[in-house]
């Protein structure tokens, strides 16, 4: 195992030290300032765009990345002292035709036509920002992290317009340089522009981009060279206050309807280029979207994303350390308290908080946040501060090194927050080395933490390394992380301890030799998860080949052959619906057979199937099936139904001195239809229906918004809460909210 860590040491230094030239340098976009006036309404008649010159050689991205793309886009690009303005002419194969989902903010890449603009604005390869529309005018903004990831739950101010002619639809935007982070006094930033087309099934770009990595890949931006430099970044100050009124009803413990008026906001305050305050004083995050609810069949807890706005600018410097199963730092760990006492999470309301956050210089990124909660004293709960400091350093082409520490300190003054067992402080710290090569082909990572509390024990910490190679024919990885039995962040997830765990991969991907078939790729992939705990005892095996193909109309399927062994390290029930538990130490193992089909979204009814059949725990059988059926009225919206299907059957008890052994069994559903109306790109309306029989409860949310000026909302959020036997109201709320961006 040491010979294993120190080659993946040994790769990743090695890896790293690749050149930093820009891979596509040669393509390179002039940006001039604009001589007029230019009006935000989709229609390219203003001197500025009829005096810029066009970027149309547009290359295709996939199917092929060796072609020029089929539909014609002219991309122009011009500026003032407070806008970059971004037009874009998207021509079409087939007259007057379009694919989309709806006019809906944030729409889903992958089913909607739409143009993009991905801007690297310190030029390092790695962080940025996404701008684009969807063929509807459904806006789309991001905040960008580790070389192409798009962090769509940030929000800001900038405004756009979309028109439509026989043959094409136009995408016209300014972006207030105040809503950006950029660099003083320099002349060159990172850019491409992408687009999708439903109908022609290509994706294409300006910079080209190989097929197997997405057109957000900063790696292969292109050039925008500023004829000037661009306005100096000032001081900017934003103000977003809100006023809200609601009521809520409990009728399970038949407490009197309360009432709330509440006022509270944000700050944003932009330090320099690079740097970012946010403030926050009695935060509501009533209207943020429910979370999507999931059937639990595993042994450990569900992940839910984080989709608090406070939290999203510049998240990765925060919630990025670690692996998926080792995350040091969670935030929805803020706003809840878990009652060691109990096991229950309770919700605890925020109080303020801040976040520096952002770029020192061209190297060095700093976030720092500190989140005070309330204390709730009929619950034992005490008053928890929150904190987090975290300095990461740009190495080689695209890779960094970064180090943090997370705080959580409770402030303990009763005897009944004493014997619920709240410690004092949890304090997680450590490093982490991540790989990104020049041109995409190697990633990987080193990460290390330990936990710190009063009640330090041996095996406290936790250790993750990585390594992978990807090209347009093969993939590779492998994969090893430890955890002790006492490592314990309780401001992170981490839904397992003590383990290591050993995670080989290979894939191999066909492009069919014939460009007249519908078949865009295939690929074969084998992998191993083994796991063994810290005694050095073999727990756990996950073996699988899986075979999966995507056509060019975007349509694709799945089958998959898996082998599972496990031996529990816990007692677990394993129906999840309250039968006696399967015992530690006993050892179960089966097969199981998956298949997938997704239908193609160019058409307005779509549909995706999942199915899996096979062994389960303690000799049992489990049929599982999973539906999404969906129909657009493009583009106003959509209606579907998601179904989950579980069917447990005759798992084995064994039996004791005063019991016999038994076999027990399970069925429970997930049922969730929704709908999602778009008067506008401004007035939206989506209703929200979940039944869950293994929670054992029916959820309604019903959320109206409007978009009155950009990124100022009104929100009108109604929920209920029912018992699914009886459909017997358990709660219900509803919460009228206004805010406001303003700057100053």
């Amino acid at each position: 195992m040491n010979r294993l860590l120190l080659l993946v040491c040994f790769l990743l230094l090695f890896v790293g030290h690749a050149n930093a030239q820009k891979i596509n340098e040669r393509f390179q976009v002039n940006i001039k300032k604009s001589t007029g006036q230019i009006k935000i309404d989709g229609v390219l008649n203003e001197n500025a765009w009829l005096e810029s010159a066009a970027v149309s050689d547009f290359v295709m991205c996939n199917p092929y990345d060796s072609l020029c793309a089929q539909v014609r886009t002219d991309v122009k690009i011009a500026y003032d002292d407070k806008y970059i303005y971004i037009s874009a002419e998207c021509f079409l194969k087939e007259p007057g035709a379009y694919v989309v989902e709806s006019m809906k903010r944030d729409f889903a890449f992958g089913v909607n036509d739409n143009f993009l603009v991905f801007i690297d604005t310190f030029e390092d390869k790695t962080t940025g920002f996404a701008f684009g529309a969807n063929a509807a005018g459904a806006q789309w903004d991001g905040q960008m992290s580790e070389g192409a990831k798009v962090n769509l739950n940030w929000d800001n101010k900038w405004e756009s317009a979309t028109t439509y002619k026989t043959d094409s639809w136009i995408f016209e935007a300014a972006i207030p340089f105040k809503s950006i982070r950029y660099k003083d006094n320099v002349k060159r930033w990172g850019i491409n522009f992408s687009r999708y087309d439903l109908k022609a099934k290509e994706k294409s770009a300006w910079a080209p981009v190989p097929r197997q990595f997405p057109t957000a890949s900063l790696a292969y931006a292109g050039v925008l060279v500023w004829d000037t430099p661009p306005p100096a970044p000032k001081k900017n100050i934003s103000f977003i206050p809100y006023v809200l009124s609601g009521a809520t009803a409990n009728y399970e413990s038949k407490s009197p309807t309360t009432f709330r008026n509440q006022i509270g906001g944000d700050i944003k305050v932009s330090i320099n280029s690079g740097l970012n305050l946010d403030m926050t004083l009695n935060p509501d995050f009533s209207q943020v979207d429910v979370d999507r609810q999931q059937t639990n069949l595993d042994r450990f807890e569900l992940f839910y994303p984080e989709r608090r706005q406070f939290f999203i600018e510049n998240s990765d410097l925060f919630d990025g350390f670690g692996t998926e199963s080792i995350r040091p730092f969670f935030s929805r760990r803020i706003g809840i308290a878990l009652n060691p006492k109990t096991g229950i999470y309770e919700q605890t309301p925020i109080t303020y908080g801040a976040r520096l956050s952002g770029k020192l210089n061209q190297d060095w990124r700093i976030g720092a946040l500190n989140v005070q909660s309330e204390r709730i004293d009929a619950k034992g709960i005490p008053t928890q501060n929150f904190s987090m400091v975290a300095l990461q350093r740009k190495l080689f082409a695209r890779s960094n090194f970064g180090v943090y520490m997370v705080n959580k300190q409770s402030f303990i003054d009763t005897e009944l927050q004493k014997t619920n067992g709240f410690q004092s402080y949890n304090r997680d710290v450590g490093f982490e080395y991540n790989l990104a090569s020049k041109d995409n082909f190697w990633t990987g990572s080193l990460f290390y933490a330990n936990t710190i509390s009063p009640l330090n024990k041996a095996r406290d910490f936790s250790q993750a390394a990585s390594l992978a190679y990807a090209d347009n024919d093969w993939a590779f990885s492998i994969k090893e992380q430890w955890v002790g039995e006492n490592y314990n962040p309780e401001v992170g997830y981490v839904p397992r301890v003590n383990y290591l765990e050993i995670q080989p991969e290979a894939a191999k991907i066909f492009y069919p030799k014939n460009k007249n078939t519908n078949l865009f790729y295939t690929t074969l992939k084998v992998m191993s998860v083994s796991f063994w705990n810290n005694q050095g005892a073999y727990t756990d095996n996950t073996t699988y080949v899986s075979y999966s193909g995507t056509m060019k109309d975007r349509s694709n399927f799945g089958v998959f052959l898996s082998y599972d062994f496990v031996k529990l390290q816990y007692n677990f029930d394993a129906t999840r619906m309250g039968n006696t538990a399967l015992l530690r130490g006993s050892e179960h193992d089966w097969y199981a057979l998956n298949m997938r089909y997704s239908s193609s979204p160019i058409k307005a009814f779509t549909y995706l199937l999942t199915s899996r059949v096979g062994g389960y725990f303690g000799n049992g059988w489990r049929t599982g099936i999973t539906g999404d059926i969906g129909y657009r009225f493009q583009p106003f919206g959509s209606v579907s139904v998601a179904v989950d299907y579980n069917d447990i059957q005759d798992v084995e008890i064994p039996g004791t001195e005063k019991m016999a052994a038994k076999k027990v069994s399970s069925q429970f559903w997930i049922v969730r239809p929704k709908i999602d109306i778009t008067f506008s790109n401004k007035l939206f309306f989506a209703t929200f229906f979940q039944l869950n029989q293994q929670t054992k409860n029916i959820n309604l949310n019903a959320r109206l918004q409007w978009r009155y000026k950009p990124a100022s909302d009104l929100f009108l959020v109604y929920t209920d809460n029912y018992f699914p036997e009886t459909f017997q109201i358990r709660n219900r709320s509803l919460v009228l909210k206004l805010n406001y961006w303003l700057n100053l």
